[in-house]
């Protein structure tokens, strides 16, 4: 966790438009074509960026390299992160860590996944799974069906839970897929743009209770990438200083996740909640003052719990949230803008970097169709099992 003593400028973002699985160009291609848009969009010559981060989740070594080295060869470091689903933001913490220490004056943050079609699965059967505790807690909790996604099976799992504890409609979890298409279909680098109606989500194939297909995000190519930078360095180059860092948490795992016997917190509940407090507590501020989120909508399951975790509704209240559309224009907070990982698609190494470039063009007026009027705090969750979770807090000094 950051508390912004000195603060951290996000001059520049990226992002290419999101794609299905072979439809892609090759991750060396997009993830260049990130970097090249993040320093176009910051005005910043590659040269003056003293490190780079590079996330990814499904890639040999050094693929950070091999991108990176698609926009010149300047001999800095370059480091090589894999966080599963929060790789991204790992990235940007690491940059941003790096610029406020004083370490650097300009990072760059930048991540891709070129992915294949279908569920998630690991690279490796000759070894220990780092999902395999989380496995073996989700078996003795409700079973294991060989025929669905594993991470269909702890998302839904922990809808179930939800529904269990809070006694909410399956279609509930709907009406998020329904906002979601929405959303998207503003947002031209979103892979899913036609919307749907919830008769339409609700009858879509199940893919495991309560979730149907429409309520799962979709295996995507795509790469995004960030600039910052100190202050200082942001004057010296005349650069854009609108957008600042304010508060920034990292959590991982702590003995609830495994020990409480609740779905819900195998999939992050309890790590959401403590970066979210952190984040809060360190930049001074409440939940009920942000104004845009873009938060990790992996399922439609794991949007409903977060919204509770980051602090958006009251524990037990996200089913009205929703209903009363509290979580789009015109209710409380925009949650997911761009789509969100259900439409706007989730290449693993590049969601986080992704909804940093939305918050950013968010905080500066640059949405567009997806534009919150007067958004001057955004807040960005981040998700991976396994398990890591990202919280970063954004503010417009406009």
């Amino acid at each position: 966790m950051t508390r912004q003593q000195h603060p951290v400028h996000v001059v520049g973002v990226g992002m290419i438009p999101f794609t299905k699985p072979g439809a892609s160009d090759p991750y060396t291609v997009m993830g260049a074509r990130a970097a090249k848009l993040a320093l176009d969009d910051a005005g910043v010559d590659y040269a003056l960026v003293q490190q780079a981060y590079v996330g990814y989740v499904y890639g040999d070594s050094t693929a950070g390299q091999a991108a990176i080295y698609g926009v010149g060869l300047t001999g800095i470091p370059v480091f090589n992160l894999n966080n599963n689903c929060s790789t991204g933001s790992s990235a940007l913490f690491l940059a941003r860590q790096a610029v406020e220490s004083g370490v650097v004056e300009c990072a760059i943050a930048l991540g891709f996944e070129q992915m294949q079609p279908g569920a998630l699965k690991g690279a490796y059967d000759d070894r220990p799974s780092p999902m395999g505790r989380f496995a073996e807690v989700m078996t003795q909790k409700q079973g294991f069906v060989p025929e669905a996604p594993r991470a269909a099976q702890f998302f839904g799992g922990a809808g179930r839970d939800y529904m269990a504890q809070h006694g909410i409609r399956r279609d509930t979890f709907g009406r998020i897929s329904v906002k979601a298409r929405q959303h998207a279909a503003r947002n031209p680098l979103a892979v899913f743009r036609q919307t749907l109606t919830l008769d339409e989500v609700m009858a879509a194939p199940l893919v495991f209770d309560p979730l149907t297909r429409f309520q799962c995000c979709p295996p995507t190519c795509g790469a995004a990438a960030a600039i910052v930078c100190s202050p200082e360095f942001a004057k010296k180059h005349g650069l854009d200083m609108r957008v600042v860092i304010a508060a920034q948490a990292m959590t991982t795992d702590t003995p609830s996740t495994f020990e409480s016997g609740d779905m819900r917190k195998l999939v992050g509940y309890d790590m959401t909640a403590a970066a979210a407090k952190q984040v809060y507590e360190a930049a001074g501020i409440g939940p009920e003052e942000i104004d845009v989120v873009e938060l990790h909508d992996c399922f439609t399951a794991n949007e409903l719990i977060t919204y509770e975790a980051l602090g958006l509704t009251p524990e037990g209240t996200a089913e009205r949230f929703i209903v009363e559309g509290d979580n789009t224009y015109g209710g409380r907070v925009v949650t997911n803008p761009s789509g969100g990982l259900l439409s706007k698609g989730h290449p693993l190494g590049a969601t986080g970097l992704a909804q940093c470039a939305e918050l950013v063009w968010q905080l500066r007026g640059q949405a567009e169709q997806r534009q919150v009027e007067g958004a001057r705090l955004a807040l960005q969750h981040n998700l991976g099992l396994g398990g890591a979770c990202v919280v970063t807090l954004y503010q417009s000094q406009r």
